[in-house]
């Protein structure tokens, strides 16, 4: 029994052995064969393939280094067919996006002076942010002019629309008047003679004119002629005296308002004549007669003074240098026939203020002297976002002081206010200096 069991063993052995031997002559005569033609015959269809567009391909690339990068094959195994050139261009081109050094656009570095006026301007400061690759739209990198004046931001407005404005200004008739001056007493006569053509502002078609005179920046001392009922052409021959020193006459202002009087409500006002230089019209050594036409205006114009100040900014340094220089003919405030006049500068952006500076007070006068300078840091890039409004007070040490005056130099600016300021952006480093008249509030 145990010579039959080794010999049953020993069959199962050889025939599981001949089963094997089989298999791997089978495997040898038909599988190897057919894999290994269809491995060459697709490597000759890839190989090809990449001989017909290794030219086009080389045409496309702009270096040696991307055709040597070609026709380097690699190869995954010695049995695996070599990459497309197809695929190793777009590996290439993967490669090269990852590599690239993104170009990064930053704000120059800024004056430790501007930084507390760049903290009050956090929506007009726009800080570029860095390209860190990804696939956003490209943006055309403008170039910085730190230090440099734009001038299509400072164009002034044509001066034509201004002279048409003018023109285009009612005028309400004319009036007529004479102007002598006394050396001897001092005393300036002014004779109101006749108007004509004035507009009629009664229901009946005509009005009640009168004329009230004052002698600039004087308001308190003055005059007004009779009232003439129904008549757009009244006959006054009225005469006025004025005491004034000689020396004081180039810097008064003659100032007629015409009203037409009415018994039961308020006068309405036709318009006014301010007549400046006084020895531009007559030499008021002898009698003169000058017809002016009546400007159409419904409240009086109230002479404030006028204040000269000087305007320099340096682009390098971003620095606006504002001198105030001195005022003349201010409005009187105190009982006393004078003021305690000061002068503060602000600093606007859209409507806020930024920042505000003093002069020193001069006390008891109407004409007081300054010269001093007021310092702003503003960086040329914020200088057409900024505006300045000068306001000349009366110092007062019991109560509230009180506003005098003001004016506004700024590219929003309007008249003078604009012009100055444009001009002082023209020429850079050079102070430029104006008088400018005052404004209520």
């Amino acid at each position: 029994e145990l010579s039959i069991s080794l010999l049953a063993v020993i069959v199962v052995v050889c025939g599981l052995a001949l089963v094997a031997v089989f298999l791997f002559l089978f495997w040898k005569l038909c599988w190897v064969p057919w894999r290994n033609k269809a491995l060459s015959s697709s490597l000759a269809a890839l190989q090809h393939q990449a001989g017909c567009n290794k030219e086009s391909m080389a045409d496309k690339l702009k270096d040696a280094g991307a055709i040597s990068f070609l026709e380097a094959a690699v190869k995954i195994s010695h049995t695996s067919p070599d990459i497309p050139a197809e695929v190793q261009m777009s590996m290439k081109e993967h490669l090269m996006r990852r590599t690239r050094i993104q170009r990064q656009t930053t704000e120059p570095a800024s004056s430790t002076r501007h930084i507390s006026f760049k903290r009050h301007l956090p929506r007009q400061m726009h800080v570029s942010s860095m390209d860190y690759g990804m696939d956003s739209p490209a943006v055309a990198e403008q170039p910085t002019s730190i230090g440099r004046i734009k001038p299509e931001l400072y164009k002034q407005k044509s001066v034509d629309s201004e002279d048409t404005k003018k023109e285009a200004a009612k005028t309400c008739g004319k009036i007529n008047f004479t102007l002598k001056y006394d050396y001897e007493n001092e005393t300036l006569t002014v004779r109101i003679l006749r108007a004509f053509d004035l507009p009629a502002k009664d229901f009946c078609g005509s009005s009640d004119p009168y004329v009230k005179i004052y002698l600039l920046p004087d308001r308190k001392r003055k005059f007004q002629t009779r009232v003439h009922r129904k008549t757009l052409n009244p006959t006054f021959d009225e005469s006025f005296h004025f005491p004034v020193p000689h020396e004081e006459l180039a810097g008064r202002k003659l100032h007629l308002s015409v009203f037409d009087f009415d018994r039961f409500s308020r006068h309405d006002m036709i318009g006014e004549v301010i007549l400046e230089n006084l020895f531009e019209a007559s030499d008021l050594s002898r009698e003169t007669s000058i017809w002016k036409d009546i400007q159409y205006a419904t409240t009086e114009s109230v002479d404030l003074g006028e204040i000269m100040f000087s305007l320099c900014y340096l682009p390098t340094a971003g620095r606006l240098t504002l001198t105030v220089i001195k005022c003349r003919n201010l409005k009187a405030m105190d009982i006393t026939g004078y003021s305690d006049p000061y002068v503060k500068v602000s600093l606007l952006c859209d409507g806020r203020r930024l920042k505000k500076k003093k002069t020193t007070i001069k006390k008891n006068t109407l004409n007081p002297t300054y010269n001093e300078a007021i310092i702003f840091d503003i960086p040329p890039e914020n200088m057409d976002q900024v505006s300045l409004l000068i306001s000349v007070m009366d110092y007062d040490r019991v109560g509230h002081n009180e506003i005098i005056g003001v004016c506004r130099v700024g590219v929003n600016a309007e008249g003078l206010g604009r012009d100055h300021w444009n001009e002082m952006l023209a020429y850079p480093r050079k102070p430029i200096a104006h008088w400018h008249p005052l404004v209520e509030v």
